[in-house]
């Protein structure tokens, strides 16, 4: 049997079109995607792909799929990725999987960005998921109180007893929020605080939502484009 995450991903690289640059998401619905572009690319699609991971960057060559980096090109065409939680406005959480700054990096030099979803990742409101926060080493305790005065609870995020690292070398906080009032607000003021590099909070970068819901495609699509 199919699961949603793999529906939502086979629908989505139905996007895909010859001679595209494709965004390469990260995460576990991402590589149903990723595993579709290679057959599709062993059909004959002849497109190159820009990881956002080198978990992704091993899977997409493990799949033959040709990579290039933003050394060759400014734009993508169209990057398929995950989210761990999508509301109505198509405001996103994501950073699940620590690959947050090169996945909004890859999002915001798209022309298109497709997310792929299961149902239980959408929601009313942004908040139950814990918001990653990309900090750098140094002074990270320092960047830890102030979004602990910023009411988000934060926890630094372990890997086998220490802090994990991401692939650029940096610290993972995760805050509990709970409740999202204003993701555009809050994206923009997390960022303010010295010694942060990114957040996973993903607003107006969304321009369609495929989420699987048992064997229904839904497609959603953001209202201004």
């Amino acid at each position: 049997m199919i699961s949603e995450k793999q529906r939502a991903a086979e629908a989505a690289v139905e996007y895909v079109k010859d001679g595209m640059i494709v965004g390469l998401g990260t995460g576990s619905t991402t590589e149903f995607a990723v595993k579709k572009l290679g057959e599709r690319v062993r059909d004959g699609l002849a497109i190159r792909g820009i990881p956002t991971s080198d978990v992704t960057k091993k899977q997409a060559e493990e799949e033959g799929i040709p990579l290039i980096d933003f050394a060759e090109t400014m734009y993508i065409d169209l990057t398929i990725d995950g989210a761990d939680e999508i509301d109505a406005d198509l405001n996103m959480i994501k950073g699940g999987g620590a690959a947050l700054l090169r996945e909004k990096i890859v999002a915001s030099a798209s022309r298109e960005e497709i997310i792929i979803v299961s149902r239980e990742k959408y929601v009313n409101q942004l908040g139950s998921f814990p918001l990653p926060v990309e900090v750098i080493p140094f002074g990270w305790q320092v960047i830890f109180n102030k979004l602990e005065t910023l009411g988000g609870s934060p926890d630094l995020r372990l890997q086998q007893g220490q802090p994990l690292l991401t692939d650029q070398g940096n610290y993972i906080i995760d805050c509990r929020f709970r409740q999202i009032i204003d993701a555009v607000q809050l994206e923009q003021r997390l960022n303010m605080i010295p010694g942060v590099v990114e957040n996973g909070l993903f607003t107006s970068l969304c321009s369609r939502m495929i989420m699987a819901d048992g064997e229904k495609i839904v497609v959603k699509e953001r209202a201004n484009g």
